[in-house]
């Protein structure tokens, strides 16, 4: 099965802007990371204990999200459990209104983006504001994120310059400090007005109750802050045993991810403010997502899907993403980590061209910091979505007769023979210069876009039996 080629793929492969900016983009954070990894000598070793870390607490997530769940308790902080998104959401939105919040200030999440959090607040009539830069001129631009890490990855300066200028009245300029010190005075004013702050979590310590969140921008921390309300939501796969483990995270992740020994911040999180602090949010919340983690949890051959970290470095890697960028996956999550997990978190039949989305070269795999085989998931993907082929092709009588003939005549040598002579006779009346005379489906889709290569005028056989007699 080849992936069919959405509409937006087409225009990302014929944008030569959006392809200058992506090319650079991406070299600039693979240099930066082989860099960050080449300075730690037992990088390998790290990487092993990350995956068996992951692999353990896998092994036993109910009781750690459990613990995590009574540590954070204890420290004054409530836990919401939630089966779907949609229950997330009425969470969120039924706090916001008994609360009587209108502004929420936004740090970035990708399981925000997964379970659609900003537009079910501006439905509900909330003022949802993303503090990160990237993600600020993607809600500017009213897109999705192009990357896990980097959401605004695929925008030229110019074209941020110009987006600034529509939507903040920001006059022409190519001072890159003036341009995010636009950004930053409309967000501080957001920071200050905001009734509530959510944030995503990197890691969540069951040991200590510890939410663990990395940034170099310093927007989560004035989120997580400055409210008086703080929600975290967090997957339920974002648990880790203990506090010792953390650190070995931390340097997988932030190599991984920007290429930094560590990010500009990290934060850890423990509740609500307690007496005598002078910061800090007077309510915190955190809201347990499963929304098909447990689904694929069940499944042991893909449980390990659940050990990423988010650190965007297979996408950064791959020659599919490479080429195509992270919009044309048509999905939250891009690049291999989204070839895997969209279609566990839906369905085969859901998402059936993401497991096809990749060459099945392995180098998300070398690359990824807890060893997820991903190469491995896209086969075992791959074999349910032809599974699911077949049951639907049961229901289509054409394409069921169109194997059958298949297998009939591959499995007779003279039958093979004879429909290879009649193909070479009459493909000059159906193929010209590698392209449909007139559109035959399914060829026609082969054909829009790779060439029909034309068949030799003998074949192998006839030219081997001509060799020898050659005596060659």
């Amino acid at each position: 099965m080849q992936l069919r080629i959405r509409p937006n793929t087409s225009a990302v492969l014929s944008d030569a802007t959006l392809q200058a900016n992506l090319k650079p983009a991406l070299e600039k954070s693979l240099l930066s990371r082989d860099r960050a990894v080449a300075e730690v000598s037992n990088w390998e070793e790290l990487r092993q204990h990350a995956h068996d870390v992951k692999a353990h607490t896998l092994s036993r997530l109910d009781h750690y999200l459990q613990e995590l769940e009574r540590k954070v308790m204890a420290q004054g902080g409530k836990v919401v459990w939630a089966d779907t998104g949609a229950e997330a959401l009425e969470f969120i939105v039924g706090l916001l209104q008994e609360r009587e919040i209108k502004k929420v200030a936004k740090s970035k999440t990708m399981l925000g983006e997964e379970i659609h959090l900003n537009e079910e607040l501006e439905r509900a009539q909330f003022d949802p504001v993303e503090t990160d830069l990237g993600e600020y001129i993607i809600q500017l631009s009213r897109e999705t994120p192009f990357h896990i890490v980097t959401p605004a990855l695929h925008k030229s300066k110019e074209e941020v310059v110009e987006l600034f200028g529509r939507e903040l009245d920001m006059p022409p300029t190519d001072d890159v400090e003036a341009i995010t010190a636009t950004a930053r005075a409309v967000l501080r004013r957001h920071f200050l007005t905001a009734g509530a702050g959510i944030t995503g979590v990197n890691f969540g310590v069951a040991e200590t109750g510890t939410l663990a969140v990395v940034e170099n921008e310093g927007n989560v921390r004035l989120c997580a802050s400055l409210p008086e309300v703080h929600i975290a939501i967090m997957g339920i796969e974002k648990v880790i045993p203990r506090a010792r483990d953390l650190a070995v995270f931390l340097k997988l992740l932030s190599r991984s991810a920007t290429g930094q020994k560590s990010t500009s911040y990290v934060n850890f999180i423990n509740g609500p403010r307690r007496e005598g602090e002078w910061d800090g949010p007077r309510e915190f919340y955190l809201v347990l997502v499963d929304n098909g983690r447990s689904r694929i949890l069940a499944d042991p051959e893909l449980r390990q899907t659940l050990a990423c970290i988010r650190c965007g470095a297979c996408l950064n890697v791959c020659p599919v993403y490479q080429r195509i960028g992270g919009h044309a996956y048509g999905s939250t999550y891009q690049g291999p980590i989204g070839a895997i997990l969209t279609p566990q978190l839906t369905s085969a039949e859901a998402a059936p061209e993401h497991p096809f989305a990749s060459s099945l070269c392995g180098a998300c795999y070398e690359t990824c910091p807890v060893k997820i085989e991903i190469p491995h998931i896209l086969l075992k993907l791959r074999e349910r979505v032809q599974r699911s082929r077949q049951r639907l092709a049961r229901h289509l009588p054409l394409e069921a007769w169109a194997m059958q003939f298949w297998a009939w005549a591959m499995s007779s040598p003279n039958r093979y023979g004879f429909l290879g002579n009649l193909m070479r006779r009459v493909q000059p009346y159906f193929v010209r210069k590698g392209r449909m005379r007139v559109p035959m489906p399914p060829f026609s889709g082969w054909d829009r876009y790779r060439d029909l290569p034309p068949l030799p005028e003998k074949s192998f056989r006839e030219q081997f039996r001509a060799l020898n007699k050659e005596g060659k």
